[in-house]
């Protein structure tokens, strides 16, 4: 492991969207697992105080910031943070100057989506790292000549795995992508021990941004994905949970998931918090892992954070397959599939030597994902470590 404490900043998102539990284990992550291996973290977030929770409140007394202390509480983090007004520079959970005084000496920042654009802040930091936790769409968007905040960094990183491989149709434009796993913080994430929904399960979003057109060929969204794959339950013949964030007017679609026997629960009760989405994971048989077509399509090599904390409670997991299992191993505790044909195979598998596949579960998540080795290489392959 490194020998010198370094004093790092991670920028993410956690506040700006609340109650995304799913989405605040993302940052999470790299938060506790760079704090395990001994260094110095402080969390930065960029908002929009327009659109703070109630209208009008202050960045202290906002329901963004308190969400924001209880998250980083309730899973043990106890590093500094800051929440920063984009426009006018105040903060909460520091004062301005300890901030800058923070940034300045900082060694290293990982900067979720380039989110964090202050040169007060970031422009005296020797690393300055662009994460990627989006492949395939962050590199298709800047193709089209939408702005993505690259210029400011000196690395990219990607948790997109195909990304500059031979043959890959992802544009890089000729930047060194660092290729990495997303890494789970196993102390955080232990092996569940109470079965409570029977089923493969998943938390999702039917709609997340705009889908994207690139040289002739439709990258899109997860409601694309399942729809192609809608009469998974009715032909399988086994149960599927989905904790799926739907538009009540999406009335088509709604119709379709029931007839085919998807079963519904809201992810406003079951990932509101980092808590509740452990519990429902936990709670899972396994996972039925849905991709965005984009990822399918570009071969992006991209695999969930959200499967990867299944594979570390000891919940198997059924993923779309992105071109990922040319770097994971698959057919014990990780399948991946193409056709619903797959999906059924992989179901029978785990239903019949269920123990079996919990093991290996575990194991992928403890050899390839604990945080302290993935994130320790990424430091290496940073020149910082």
């Amino acid at each position: 492991m490194s020998g010198s404490r370094l004093r790092i900043v991670v920028a993410g998102m956690i506040a700006a969207d609340p109650f995304q539990g799913g989405a605040t284990w993302a940052v999470l992550q790299y938060l506790l697992g760079l704090r395990s291996l001994g260094h110095d973290v402080l969390f930065v977030e960029p908002v929009d105080a327009a659109k703070l929770r109630p209208e009008g409140t202050s960045l202290d007394a906002s329901v963004n910031h308190r969400y924001l202390v209880e998250a980083l509480s309730s899973a043990g983090f106890d590093g500094d943070h800051a929440l920063v007004d984009a426009a006018t520079g105040a903060v909460a959970g520091m004062t301005r100057e300890r901030l800058l005084e923070r940034c300045t000496s900082a060694d290293l920042l990982l900067n979720v989506s380039g989110m964090l654009a202050d040169p007060a802040l970031i422009g005296s930091i020797p690393v300055r790292a662009y994460l990627d936790l989006d492949p395939a769409f962050v590199q298709l968007w800047h193709a089209q000549g939408i702005d993505m905040r690259f210029d400011s960094h000196t690395h990219f990183v990607t948790v997109g795995l195909g990304i500059g491989e031979s043959g890959s149709v992802i544009p890089t434009d000729g930047r060194d992508w660092i290729t990495t796993l997303q890494p789970v913080d196993l102390p955080s994430w232990p092996v569940a021990d109470r079965l409570s929904i029977d089923a493969l399960t998943t938390v999702a979003n039917w709609r997340g941004y705009g889908s994207i057109e690139h040289e002739g060929r439709t990258y899109g969204q997860k409601v694309h994905a399942i729809r192609e794959l809608i009469e998974m339950p009715r032909r399988v013949g086994d149960r599927f949970v989905l904790a799926l964030a739907i538009h009540p007017d999406e009335t088509r679609d709604l119709e379709a998931l029931a007839l085919n026997g998807w079963e519904l629960v809201d992810p406003a009760i079951v990932a509101r918090t980092p808590a509740t989405y452990r519990e429902f994971i936990g709670g899972s048989l396994g996972e039925i892992g849905i991709a965005k077509t984009g990822y399918v399509l570009s071969r992006s090599g991209w695999f969930s954070d959200r499967s990867i904390c299944y594979l570390a409670s000891g919940r198997p997991v059924v993923a779309q397959e992105t071109g990922f299992s040319r770097h994971l191993p698959t057919g014990d505790g990780l399948f991946a599939f193409e056709t619903i044909d797959d999906v059924a195979s992989a179901y029978a598998a785990i239903r019949s030597d269920y123990e079996r596949h919990r093991r290996a579960a575990r194991a992928i998540a403890e050899d390839l994902f604990d945080a302290r080795l993935v994130l320790e290489r990424l430091l290496i392959r940073l020149g910082v470590a």
